[in-house]
């Protein structure tokens, strides 16, 4: 009633932080009204304590390239709206400011560089083209479980050199990494099964990191971490904390951009058949499905001292959160923004990876596993029916996709 009340007046009750705008996809006039009315707004009251909202596309951008004025450390408060509970943070390179941010980014930074994303393009394709191959016609299965999961575990098994046969486990624990507690459907239902789920996923890593420890370094991401100075020596949640983000970075952007994209596709029969003549516009693609989805929905900072923001005194210790899900949606800077556009003249103008120094890492590997996707789609000229709603993630950090009905019609 409140959000209603908002949309039908002024904006002092607009709360955009319930995971339930976005569960039932309802969030777009709530962000509408704030670019239009105030775009650096501040919600005094929310399950979460007060906090800044940042819904412009350039205010944001502004916010993400200031680490001296706005900070990402855990000790200030991390990059999520929801603080971590007392006494069981866990923390990672994300939630670090330089220069720890840079020593750790740097040791694993590596295994997306451009030399070793054309290696795994072989591979990336073969695994493609034999999922797609594998999937069943004109009967209805989930396109989460069969396709964007499967790639995308594999995709993660393969950067960790992980036993492939236990892969299914880097999918789980993402899920338990990301999850909000409060909802009934949640894989967890309180931080401390999370934490005692993520334990175990600590136990399992810490066996392949003592055998990587012994071996001479190699080129996934558990050897990069164990042989880095500024890695080998993690305090334990440190230790846990890097492994999540590793295991929730490669794997949620591009599993629910997976989804995301075949629903837009489905939806926009035009775009859909453009670029089946235009197959030159699938690089274009990609970023489209990436802006107009937004897989994460937002980052927060906390503001280190007083500064101001788009003529508002943000004052030190205040929580800024950066809507990405609605600066990629800003009509002042992406014509027909909430349109899906797919020959769009600057496709990769988007904030959905962020910028700076905390630009996600995995950036380049994301689009190649969502291009190759969709070059094999069309490839095999594959066309789809949507049979029901998609199962969204209760969540107002990660815009997920849980399942998806779908149908090959050809």
């Amino acid at each position: 009633m409140a959000q209603a009340d908002a949309l039908r007046g002024g904006h002092r009750s607009i709360d955009v932080s319930d995971p339930g705008l976005y569960q039932d996809d309802i969030w777009r006039p709530l962000f509408a009204k704030l670019r239009r009315e105030d775009p650096v707004h501040f919600c005094e009251a929310s399950p979460f304590g007060p906090y800044w909202s940042v819904t412009r596309y350039d205010d944001i951008l502004e916010v993400e390239l200031d680490h001296d004025n706005y900070s990402s450390s855990q000790e200030l408060g991390g990059i999520q709206i929801a603080d971590q509970p007392k006494g069981q943070e866990i923390s990672s390179f994300i939630r670090m400011d330089p220069p720890g941010h840079t020593a750790h980014r740097r040791t694993v930074a590596p295994i997306v560089a451009p030399s070793n994303l054309g290696n795994l393009e072989p591979l990336i394709r073969a695994r493609t083209a034999k999922v797609l191959d594998g999937l069943p016609r004109k009967e209805t299965f989930d396109w989460v479980e069969r396709v964007s999961i499967e790639l995308t575990n594999m995709m993660l098994a393969t950067l960790f050199d992980f036993p492939f046969e236990d892969r299914a486990k880097l999918t789980w624990w993402s899920d338990v990494a990301i999850a909000n507690d409060g909802s009934p459907d949640a894989v967890v239902h309180s931080n401390e099964e999370r934490l005692a789920e993520l334990g175990k996923m600590a136990d399992y890593f810490r066996g392949l990191w003592d055998e990587r420890a012994s071996a001479p370094q190699a080129f996934d991401l558990i050897s990069m971490l164990v042989h880095s100075e500024a890695t080998r020596n993690m305090p334990p949640r440190e230790f846990v904390g890097t492994l999540a983000l590793l295991i929730v970075g490669g794997n949620d952007t591009t599993r629910n951009s997976m989804s995301a994209g075949l629903m837009a596709m489905v939806e926009n029969p035009g775009q859909f058949e453009l670029v089946r003549q235009r197959r030159e516009l699938i690089p274009s693609l990609v970023s489209e499905i990436i802006r107009y989805h937004t897989p994460v929905l937002h980052m927060r900072r906390t503001a280190r001292k007083d500064v101001e923001l788009a003529g508002h005194r943000i004052a030190a210790g205040d929580k800024v959160v950066m809507w990405y899900i609605s600066g990629n949606r800003d009509e002042s800077k992406i014509d027909h923004a909430d349109a899906f556009v797919i020959d769009r003249i600057k496709p990769r103008q988007h904030l959905a990876f962020g910028a700076g120094i905390h630009r996600c890492v995995g950036d380049r590997l994301a689009e190649q596993q969502l291009r190759i996707l969709w070059e094999e789609i069309l490839q095999r000229d594959l066309r789809f029916e949507i049979i029901g709603p998609p199962k969204r993630l209760y969540s107002n950090f990660i815009r997920g996709i849980r399942a998806l009905p779908v149908r090959i019609v050809n």
